[in-house]
């Protein structure tokens, strides 16, 4: 949900609570407990998973390397259940005309620098750049240059827009700026 005025433009940016990472994460989870299972089972030489028969894989090297790809995978896992918990990168872009100010907040991991939020004069702003790379890794981002502080970018690198929609987008920020806009 987006809201514009004619002096306030406020954009509201997700975070990791997506749909894929939500996939990921379960499959990561049930994949890597299958291998902490199998790998158990063959130390104990208990049939935990019922589709074999723990005599089928010898603990020593087999089980051992499996128990490590579960645990690995667990942890990785937990990574991504809890960057999903704490909605990582999620926050807003606000750009006040009557103030003259550029608010952008994200939400970080916990810890000193949770919230990060960036405050500007919107006469520091040297202009609306996108970067537009085709081919295998297609890479569409749209940044905010700021004199004496380089690029910040305003699009997530796996939003997927069309050259036409950050186009679009770049040209509607840039007149309610008055900015210019670049292209690389």
């Amino acid at each position: 949900m987006n809201w514009r005025s004619e002096r306030i433009w406020i954009e509201l940016r997700a975070g990791s609570r997506k749909i894929s990472n939500f996939c990921w994460a379960f499959i990561l989870f049930l994949g890597s407990l299958g291998f902490l299972l199998v790998g158990i089972s063959s130390y104990f030489g208990t049939n935990f998973i019922f589709l074999f028969s723990p005599q089928q894989i010898i603990f020593f090297p087999q089980g051992i390397v499996m128990s490590f790809y579960g645990i690995a995978g667990l942890f990785i896992s937990s990574y991504l259940w809890c960057t999903i918990l704490w909605n990582v990168g999620s926050g807003y872009d606000r750009f006040d005309i009557k103030e003259g100010i550029v608010c952008i907040f994200r939400w970080g991991f916990p810890g000193k620098n949770r919230r990060i939020f960036l405050r500007f004069l919107i006469k520091d702003i040297q202009s609306i750049r996108i970067e537009l790379k085709e081919g295998i890794y297609t890479r569409r981002v749209l940044y905010l240059e700021i004199r004496g502080q380089g690029a910040i970018p305003l699009t997530r690198t796996d939003e997927n827009l069309t050259p036409r929609e950050i186009e679009q987008k770049a040209a509607e920020l840039a007149y309610f700026l008055r900015v210019p806009i670049e292209v690389f």
